[in-house]
């Protein structure tokens, strides 16, 4: 930079010439170069205000612009993320049909240890057997004191859990955040429900996955984000269910039987309100899959969904509903009931002599295996065929959990004329309670199947129509007399009209050689109010014994039936269904004169 000089040469001489005074020159030059500076000094001082105003200035209006963001934006618990790489474990919670909560998430912790900064393992070792019995006390110490620098305790706690951990006071015992699946209804609907557990999972938190039931089937929609958390609604009602399930529980124990399961349905909705197999286990819980032994032995396995039986006389209506469709008989029809009927070296008896002809009512209302393996030589095989395949007998249900897909009915491999007669009334073909629950809904709604369901539903099932609206109702009428009148005398219910059948089939072995003689498998197929069926029951009952007598009982009619009469009787009231009460009969009145 070039500075002017304050004392130039030349203006000096010339002003000395002139006679001046030389240092005005000077003073004057120091004037100018002061202002020069000052004007700098004041250019860059207000360049730099300007900047600052500005910045200032954008400050306000970011600062603001937030502050309205939060002011019109919906409160949220905020959430520390530990990670980048944070595993997502939201999942939506299912309800029953009233919206009562069935499973839920709950906020929990996860217990790890770093070996290298314990300070005393083995004195935490012993505080953490006392904390968690089931641990391996050798095992602790050989990872505490080993190489290793990361070892799993547990992967949730209890908040007590977890205080009496803190109060260890070990620095190498950590805590991780985390969510798990809460059942807080422990056992009730457990098969249903099926339970869940952790998949991909770091210190930190874990994803919640479904492992059975309808948390497995709905995995996807449970964990996806973008339906909001919208809960899963159930067709299932929470106090039905309980009361099922205590009613179901009672008669097993009470009949000494092995198992048990019950089915409830709407007829026209095809909504199940209540499905019930025992034992059962809690979901919250739940134990690890048999490893040896059979499937059915285990809690885990659902008998309402997954067993697959010899239903036995349950099917005999179904007989007669598609002999009168066909026209080939009607409720009074004759048909002989005088055996044994023999077919190449195989028999087949009734439980008693009920003479040498009954009408197609009496054989259903008396339960004549013979009567009916009579019609169903008349029905012929393929048509036996396409009504059972059209009451979904051919088929594993459709019903909305990941067991029923390998329930697939057992057939006979050789469809002859012996195994029409035995299929007849229930012998030669296994299905589970539920299949029997939607063929006898389909008698119930007017003669149009229906398709099971778990989802809630507003609107009834249209579905196709497998006999008519006449010959749902002739079935109807005979269920009921078997309850007034024959083999389920013990399922009348006062003030609700209930029909139904009986059936008690023998046992198969396990190993496939043929049947026990003292095991069975006792069902009754109710359907009430049996005058316009709202719901159909099905109760069965694995190796019942009924002991009150002198000789032990194992039919249904003493097994089955009354534990369904004791459902009905706690349920009806509970679905909204008033006791319909007979009026008994006028006293006489004698008229007299004054």
């Amino acid at each position: 930079m070039i500075r002017k000089p304050l004392r130039p040469l030349a203006s000096i001489l010339k002003a000395r010439d002139a006679g001046e005074n030389p240092d005005v020159i000077e003073r004057e030059n120091i004037r100018q170069r002061h202002e020069e500076m000052r004007d700098k000094a004041r250019s860059r001082a207000e360049g730099r205000l300007f900047i600052m105003a500005i910045l200032f200035l954008g400050g306000f209006i970011t600062v603001g612009a937030r502050m309205g963001i939060v002011t019109y934006s919906e409160a949220v618990e905020p959430r520390t993320n530990y990670s980048a790489n944070r595993i997502v474990a939201q999942r939506a919670d299912i309800v029953d049909r009233q919206g009562r909560l069935l499973a839920t998430n709950l906020e929990t912790s996860s217990l790890y240890a770093q070996p290298p900064h314990m300070i005393d393992k083995e004195r935490v070792v012993k505080e953490l057997v006392e904390i968690f019995p089931d641990l391996d006390e050798e095992r602790l110490i050989k990872d505490f004191t080993g190489k290793r620098k990361f070892v799993w305790i547990r992967k949730k706690l209890s908040p007590e859990q977890k205080q009496a951990v803190h109060d260890i006071g070990d620095p190498g015992l950590q805590f991780g955040d985390r969510e798990m699946r809460l059942y807080p209804n422990g056992k009730l609907a457990a098969h249903v429900l099926g339970g869940a557990s952790f998949g991909k999972e770091d210190v930190h938190a874990a994803e919640v996955i479904g492992v059975a039931g309808v948390e497995k089937q709905f995995d996807d929609a449970l964990r996806d984000p973008s339906n909001g958390g919208k809960a899963l609604t159930l067709s299932l009602d929470l106090t039905v269910q309980a009361a099922a399930e205590r009613v179901l529980y009672g008669g097993m124990k009470l009949l000494n039987a092995k198992g048990a399961s019950s089915v409830l349905m709407d007829v026209h909705t095809g909504e199940i309100i209540s499905i019930v197999s025992l034992p059962d286990f809690d979901p919250n819980d739940r134990p690890r899959p048999p490893t040896q032994g059979h499937a059915a032995d285990s809690p885990l396995f659902n008998r309402a969904i997954q067993g697959l039986y010899e239903l036995g006389s349950t099917f005999k209506i179904f007989t007669a509903a598609q002999a009168m469709e066909l026209g080939l008989a009607n409720p009074e029809t004759l048909i002989k009931t005088a055996g044994p009927l023999r077919w190449g070296k195989f028999k087949i008896r009734d439980f008693r002599n009920y003479g040498s002809q009954l009408t197609l009512t009496k054989i259903i209302v008396k339960s004549s295996n013979i009567g009916t393996a009579r019609m169903a030589q008349v029905i012929g095989a393929k048509r036996q065929q396409g009504f059972l395949r059209d009451l979904g007998f051919f088929e594993p249900t459709p019903v909305e959990v990941v067991e029923a897909r390998g329930a697939q009915p057992m057939l006979p491999k050789n469809w002859s004329e012996l195994s029409t007669m035995t299929i007849s009334y229930g012998h030669g073909i296994s299905a589970s309670p539920l299949h029997l629950a939607a063929g006898y809904a389909a008698i119930a709604n007017g003669g149009k199947r229906v398709l099971p369901t778990l989802l809630k539903r507003d609107t009834p099932q249209d579905g196709p129509r497998v006999m008519s609206e006449a010959s749902a109702a002739q079935a109807r009428r005979m269920l009921r007399l078997v309850v007034t009148e024959g083999t389920a005398s013990f399922g009348d219910v006062p003030g609700y009209a209930v029909g139904g059948k009986t059936g008690t089939a023998d046992k198969p072995k396990e190993n496939g050689g043929g049947y026990y003689e003292d095991k069975v498998i006792a069902t009754f197929a109710s359907m009430f109010p049996a005058h316009d069926p709202k719901y159909v029951l099905i109760v069965a009952l694995d190796e019942p014994v009924e002991t009150s007598g002198p000789e032990p009982r194992r039919t249904a009619g003493w097994t089955a039936v009354p534990v369904a009469a004791e459902m009905i009787a706690r349920v009806a009231p509970l679905l909204g269904l008033r006791p319909d009460v007979e009026p008994g009969a006028l006293p006489d009145i004698t008229l007299t004169s004054n």
